[in-house]
């Protein structure tokens, strides 16, 4: 075992659960240590949590293995405990193995619970965007290695031999919500509930086993997803009132080896392990896209007076985690971007914190034609400010020798294409240095030569982009070819539109219920704050779309459908004058069909597009009326797809509650009895 876990307390790595009507009992089958074996009970009576040292009784209505508790969730007519019902196996770090989770169980709590419960609309709803997130989301997992921690975290640790879930940066603990009973029956009713809390991360993981001049290596990449402000794309943009911004993601590239010469490793346990951090998220500012069917959303810059205290957390909490932080900024100077640009750089001056250094990179401009290697003179315009090849944390024989003491902080207008090319220039930059230390590489040496790795370093960045992507925007990255290449390609630009269109398509029509199942799985919504309401848009235009695709489908069959059969067998029996008069009859009648419903269609695409907000799938749990329909001061870029549409903020109210007929997705409060 690893010196780091050596004296903390483990977790349970598996359980037998015990169903009855009465309780779950949760009895370890693995056991860590000499204590006595200790049985988890959550009471299906009163949804209190306890524990015994006495054996579950037998019988039961059901009896499973389960890997992991995730937590507890209320939903609206019932309590869930969620637990891991399969898991696998994806890499070992420094001794622990580390998991996938892959199969869940939703259980309610309600001992009355019956088929009646689960098809209640609203709570079938709700367990359906649950079930949603815990099989698009990777969950990571480990029972001994806090993966919530960079290295340099765990290493400076006080208190190491504290509960893991006590050890944990809070903002990657992503199932901590649904921890919050456990967490707080440990900590007011006397019972250590330590050994069953199980910290989970959204993110990417990768780990690998790689040789350089005959000196193995592990090679490590970790994206931790922060659980604070979180959403898709569209539907989470900037900052929030505390300072937490959309996309947060910290990734940590790290290498574990024994020194030359030394004995061959075993579970990826060697002394020397060296880690690089950088982070990214979005532009520190109220700023938004609001969707309205169009390429292109409606871009606004939200001048609040809260806006300068925003920053300011934000950039306080990211100095007194990480040191100095070097903000590369990739956002465009021209046209549609050039807004968020200019606010994220008044904030910036504004805020005059001597640790945080600005640095404005014009990447489609400085890689015009694919030259995406050119962002190394990026690397020396940040060395020129301060940056310094040797900042990375590095650990030998249990000894911390170095420590990383500043931040590469990369933001483009979604922290995902642009970003990661930087993120990963920057790293293998890092990683030459980190080898050159260790012996691995001579000084003139540099792991672009080296082909075989250079083929698994590449891949696995490209991996962790497209991870990073599809939580934020439901596609794999773009430019992922150069990641995982090194050269720009023509199928690559191909698919990058394909992913584009796919992202539109998405964005528009089906990111509403992704950002409802964040809201639902991190607690920024819960069931006191009222429940989804159904479709109350006007009939006219609920039916506009299959309006629009009957025109299509009659369009359609006007090209492919014969038409002159008619008009020949005529002019065959009554020869040719009177079939003439039949064919132009018939052409003509074809033309009026062809454009009655090439009309219809253009009308109906019009009436969508004019009104593109009542057909967007907006979020039903926490809509954001306010900013849809902002109107104080900053920067707007338009007000299209507005047309007839209500702007409930401007509604009237009727014993407490908003009427707007007509509206999408907005949220009301309803009475507990239904």
């Amino acid at each position: 075992m690893s010196k780091w876990h050596s004296g903390n307390p483990q977790l349970w790595s598996g359980f037998r659960l015990r169903i009855s009507p009465q309780a779950y009992f949760f009895e370890p089958t693995s056991a860590s240590g000499s204590e006595a074996p200790e049985t988890l009970i959550i009471d299906r009576n009163d949804s209190t949590i306890r524990l015994s040292k006495e054996p579950a009784p037998s019988g039961g209505d059901k009896t499973m293995s389960v890997h992991g508790i995730v937590g507890i969730i209320k939903l609206h007519r019932s309590e869930f405990v969620v637990v891991i019902t399969s898991k696998k196996k994806v890499a070992e770090i420094a001794g622990a193995d580390v998991f996938m989770a892959t199969e869940f169980r939703t259980l309610p709590l309600d001992k009355e619970a019956n088929p009646s419960l689960l098809k209640h609309p609203v709570e079938k709803t709700l367990l359906g965007l649950l079930k949603a997130h815990l099989y698009s989301a990777p969950f990571y997992f480990s029972y001994e290695y806090d993966l919530t921690s960079s290295m340099q975290r765990q290493a400076g640790l006080k208190h190491d031999s504290a509960p893991l879930w006590q050890r944990t940066d809070e903002r990657f603990f992503w199932n901590r919500f649904l921890m919050q009973k456990f967490i707080q029956t440990s900590q007011s009713s006397g019972q250590d509930l330590s050994r069953f809390i199980l910290p989970c991360v959204f993110g990417f993981l990768e780990v690998k086993e790689v040789t350089i001049n005959n000196h193995a290596f592990v090679l490590g990449l970790i994206a931790r997803r922060s659980r604070h402000r979180v959403g898709t794309r569209y539907f989470s943009r900037g900052i929030d009132l505390d300072g937490n911004v959309s996309n947060f993601n910290e990734t940590e590239q790290f290498i574990i080896t024994n020194p030359k010469g030394g004995q061959k490793m075993t579970k990826a346990n060697g002394s020397i392990r060296k880690s690089y951090v950088q982070t990214r998220g979005s532009v520190p500012v109220f700023w938004a896209e609001v969707n309205n069917l169009r390429y292109k959303p409606d871009l606004q810059i939200m001048e609040k007076p809260e806006t300068t205290e925003a920053t300011r957390r934000h950039f306080e909490d990211q100095v007194d985690r990480y040191g100095d932080n070097y903000l590369v900024n990739l956002v465009n100077q021209k046209g549609y971007e050039k807004p968020v640009k200019e606010a994220y750089e008044r904030a910036v001056e504004k805020l005059g914190n001597p640790q945080v250094h600005y640095t404005y990179y014009d990447f489609h401009h400085e890689c015009k034609g694919m030259k995406f290697e050119r962002v190394m003179d990026l690397i020396d315009r940040l060395q020129k400010i301060g940056l310094k090849h040797s900042d990375y944390f590095a650990i030998e024989d249990g000894k911390v020798v170095s420590e990383q003491k500043s931040v590469v902080r990369t933001n483009c207008m979604d922290c995902l294409d642009r970003t990661n090319v930087v993120q990963g220039t920057l790293a293998r930059w890092m990683l030459n240095e980190q080898l050159r230390k260790i012996g691995i590489l001579s000084d003139d040496e540099q792991v672009e030569t080296k082909s075989e790795f250079m083929h698994i370093y590449r891949n696995v960045w490209a991996d962790h982009a497209d991870v990073i992507s599809k939580a934020y925007s439901g596609t794999g990255a773009l430019k992922t070819d150069f990641t995982r290449t090194g050269k720009r390609s023509k199928e690559g630009a191909l698919q990058d539109g394909v992913n584009s269109i796919t992202r539109y398509v998405k964005n528009n029509y089906f990111d509403g219920a992704r950002q409802d199942a964040y809201d639902l799985f991190t607690g920024a919504w819960e069931p006191s704050k009222g429940l989804p309401h159904p479709d109350q848009r006007a009939l006219l235009v609920r039916a506009m779309p299959w309006v629009f695709l009957f025109a299509l489908f009659m369009l359609f069959a006007s090209v492919v459908l014969p038409r002159h059969t008619a008009a020949q067998t005529i002019a065959t029996v009554a020869g040719t004058d009177a079939g003439d008069v039949v064919k132009k009859s018939t052409l003509s009648s074809h033309l009026y069909f062809f454009t009655l419903w090439l009309v219809v269609a253009v009308g109906s695409l019009q009436f969508m597009v004019s009104r593109g907000l009542d057909y967007v799938a907006w979020p039903t749990l926490n809509r954001p009326d306010e900013t849809i329909f902002y109107d104080g001061p900053g920067f707007k870029s338009g007000a299209k797809g507005r047309t007839g549409v209500i702007n409930p903020l401007k509604g009237q109210r009727q014993n407490g509650e908003l009427k707007n007929a007509g509206r999408r997705g907005e949220a009301y409060t309803i009475p507990s009895k239904i």
